[in-house]
């Protein structure tokens, strides 16, 4: 089967003062890094109100729309801003993640990719943050248990920054296993070990700075891998943020575009045991734009190799 990748334009119009990092510069850098990779390329619908409500209420979802500007910029959190097309184009994002766990699920394509911004990871309940609106994988999950009736999703995190939004979004849903590796101490301060959800299905790793590919192998070996397969998901999300690597400006671990694509062949051989192969995952963080068009690039390969196979 195909790999899907999901992108649209309307991403683009998410805009950031100058110099931010969080800039449409990144989408251009995973379309050159994927230009040559066979893929299923399809546009990202709109989400519906009722997809964003699966994790965020009504009143939030008003402050958001209410915020929007008619030009320029309106900054709702320390680095995080609104543009004229910013709703819509989160909008992109949380639609192309219900579009691709249905499509996955229905056997149209075995995994995809979601090449859309802003990112998700740190939008909590009612709080945008992090240059995120809303929680894009959280709600994704959600879509996939409510809508289609599984009992078992699994979320993988690898972004460097901790994404508290997913874990404040999901600290109660036991269907969910949420599992995570971030630096610490890093931005937003949370993710430390012992914040094991509700129901003891939040797994955190923390990694020291400056800790290497090797170092998180040895943690996902130990730790992340063996709960995943133990928790037998039948769907894999995946949060897949590529500013862990050694030349990203926002973080201080040392890993290589070969240490993304070792995960994604970690991930792909736990959905192949559990869920026939099924991985649906979302660009989250990577701010050096060489470096996250050859990390997105290795990443999105596996998948398209596994994907075949």
């Amino acid at each position: 089967m195909v790999t899907a990748l999901f992108t649209h334009p309307d991403s683009d119009q998410h805009r950031e003062p100058a110099g931010h990092p969080e800039q449409a510069a990144r989408l251009a850098a995973v379309a050159h890094g994927l230009a040559s990779l066979d893929l299923l390329r399809l546009d990202a619908p709109l989400a519906t109100e009722a997809d964003i409500l699966r994790c965020h209420p009504q009143a939030y979802i008003d402050r958001i729309r209410a915020a929007i500007p008619a030009k320029g910029w309106a900054q709702i959190d320390g680095d995080t801003y609104l543009a004229p097309g910013s709703y819509r184009a989160a909008l992109r994002g949380v639609g192309a993640a219900c579009a691709a766990v249905d499509l996955v699920l229905s056997g149209g394509a075995c995994n995809a990719f979601i090449a859309t911004r802003p990112p998700g990871h740190h939008a909590e309940t009612d709080t945008a943050m992090g240059f995120c609106l809303f929680g894009t994988i959280a709600i994704a999950a959600k879509h996939a248990l409510d809508h289609h009736g599984l009992k078992r999703v699994a979320i993988v995190d690898f972004d460097v920054h901790h994404g508290n939004g997913t874990q404040d979004l999901l600290w109660d849903e036991p269907r969910v296993l949420f599992a995570s590796s971030q630096q610490m101490p890093l931005y937003p301060g949370t993710g430390a070990a012992h914040e094991t959800g509700a129901q003891g299905q939040i797994i955190n790793i923390p990694l020291r700075p400056h800790s290497t590919g090797a170092d998180m192998r040895a943690a996902y070996n130990a730790h992340i891998l063996p709960q995943i397969d133990a928790f037998a998901p039948e769907l894999i999300l995946v949060s897949a943020g590529f500013d862990a690597h050694r030349d990203d400006p926002l973080a201080n671990l040392n890993w290589s575009a070969d240490d993304f694509a070792w995960l994604g062949e970690r991930i792909c051989d736990l959905a192949d045991r559990h869920c026939a192969g099924r991985v649906v995952s979302a660009l989250e963080g990577g701010y050096d734009l060489p470096a996250l068009a050859a990390s997105a690039a290795a990443y999105v390969t596996v998948l398209k190799e596994r994907g075949h196979a």
